[in-house]
């Protein structure tokens, strides 16, 4: 199968070079065309690749997206983008509602604010790294597009769902809280960080919250999922210390 995507950032023959240097070693591709002129690569596989994983493996000087076909009814085509970027947020504020419910229910006769959200943080830690431990291998690709210590350190991406996991099951066996609190402030910062330089850079790519299983838009479903975990982490530590 071939595909033709964008590529930005390639100015001469050397970056010509340098494209098809660094994806032509990808596994699954046989064959690498890169048109300077029009600023595009044909990609021919032999399996399907995703964009992010082609994006993650060229410098950050490039910027790699699916070449755009020809639209008509242009208003029309915004209309039905928006609907599908709100379907695409669908399941994660779904997840979002179910583990607010569960932490609901299970302290209801005996409210307290700092057991709800103490459970809530840690179903929430278990369930998303549940969905990236659907995709071990794709999941550090996706995850390293923007988050800065994946960037750099490939490995952190791979162990990311199990310190999730870790972090999660310290909150909801109420074990070493404090620390699970700092740890979640910093690496959620991190990554919030990473998206916003993302968004400053006007990057459109996939949020690996999930995982690779559901294909959510990185700036609305990350800032939901970190701006919730990071106000609920600031209140329990102003009432720890």
């Amino acid at each position: 199968m071939k595909h033709t995507y964008k590529i930005e950032g390639m100015t001469c023959n050397n970056c010509k070079a340098s494209v098809e240097k660094y994806l032509t070693p990808l596994e699954h591709v046989t064959n690498v065309s890169i048109h300077l002129e029009n600023g595009e690569a044909e990609v021919t596989m032999n399996k399907h690749i995703t964009t992010d994983v082609l994006q993650n493996a060229l410098p950050e000087k490039y910027t790699l997206s699916e070449k755009d076909e020809k639209k008509v009814f242009s208003s029309a085509m915004v209309v039905d983008e928006e609907k599908t970027k709100l379907q695409q947020l669908k399941p994660l504020l779904l997840i979002i509602f179910y583990i607010a419910s569960a932490s609901i229910l299970l302290h209801y006769k005996d409210w307290s604010w700092s057991e709800f959200m103490l459970d809530f943080m840690g179903l929430f830690y278990i369930v998303f790294s549940f969905f990236k431990m659907l995709d071990l291998k794709g999941f550090p690709a996706s995850f390293s597009m923007y988050d800065p210590i994946a960037k750099r350190v490939p490995f952190y991406g791979k162990i990311y769902p199990f310190i999730e996991t870790g972090l999660g099951l310290m909150f909801l066996m109420r074990f070493e809280i404090d620390i699970a609190l700092i740890v979640t402030l910093v690496i959620l910062g991190i990554t919030t960080i990473g998206v916003t330089k993302t968004l400053l850079d006007k990057k459109s790519l996939r949020c690996a919250c999930l995982g690779t299983a559901l294909k959510l838009p990185m700036t609305e479903a990350t800032f939901i999922e970190n701006g919730i975990m990071i106000v609920m982490a600031v209140l329990m530590l102003l009432n720890i210390f």
